[in-house]
């Protein structure tokens, strides 16, 4: 069962501000896609539920590789608008508006890969299995989702409990995802937390003066935490990641 709705996807698509930039060569979670682009040199890529496309251009731009997008709301000018600004032309990436669930194909892809998707089902190792079953033999699999069980989810549960709603906060348990691959019998399976602290919130311009200064404070002491133990840690990284091969 999906935690969101279509409509939920289309008024948060309308909500957000700056999607067309120039994706810079350090762009976040990419030091993944790019090192198994050069361990591995895959064929093809897909990117599930990653509208508007950010890392699949990221894929073409950067590493040359033929990438195509799965989504399930997909608004083509703003894609369009995104590939111009990153000096690509409309059809340098596939598109493909489909519901994952629904969505089956003979096409396998060398790589399969979301950010911030798997976290919005009831079921993390049938989303898992999605991504598994469009993968190739020999093929490599990347997902990051967000971390919720440390500090930033306790500020999303306080100061955005609307969108904290729409997060299955079990699927951020690492051993249990950890479990959920060997289960599915995928190899060399790696699963971690990742990044420097942050904090942040979707709702951040509706609130309140006092809530602004204070999420600055806990980012500033958060910060100074992760330089005086530079460790990923439930408490302070704000990323899971997960790698593993089919």
């Amino acid at each position: 069962m999906t935690l969101t709705d279509r409509q939920f996807w289309v008024d948060y698509w309308e909500s957000k501000k700056n999607l067309v930039f120039g994706i810079p060569k350090n762009f976040i979670l990419t030091n993944f896609l790019s090192d198994i682009v050069k361990k591995h040199s895959p064929k093809s890529a897909l990117e599930i539920g990653g509208f508007p496309g950010h890392y699949s251009i990221y894929l073409k731009k950067y590493l040359h590789t033929e990438c195509t997008l799965l989504d399930y709301v997909i608004h083509q000018k703003i894609i369009d608008d995104l590939l111009h600004e990153n000096t690509l032309s409309k059809g340098d990436i596939g598109i493909i508006e489909a519901n994952l669930f629904a969505y089956e194909s003979d096409k396998k892809y060398d790589l399969v890969f979301s950010n911030g998707l798997i976290e919005h089902f009831d079921d993390t190792q049938v989303v898992i299995l999605k991504h598994v079953n469009l993968l190739a033999d020999g093929g490599h699999l990347f997902i990051s989702l967000p971390n919720f069980r440390g500090v930033n989810g306790w500020f999303q549960q306080k100061f955005d409990p609307e969108n904290y709603s729409k997060h299955n906060i079990g699927s951020m348990d690492i051993e249990k995802l950890r479990t959920y691959c060997q289960n599915l019998g995928l190899k060399n399976v790696q699963v971690f937390y990742n990044g420097v602290f942050m904090v942040w919130l979707e709702n951040q311009s509706t609130q309140p003066l006092w809530v602004k200064i204070f999420k600055k404070i806990v980012w500033i002491m958060g910060k100074i935490s992760s330089r005086i133990y530079p460790k990923n840690t439930q408490l302070l990284s704000p990323y899971i990641v997960i790698l593993a091969d089919k």
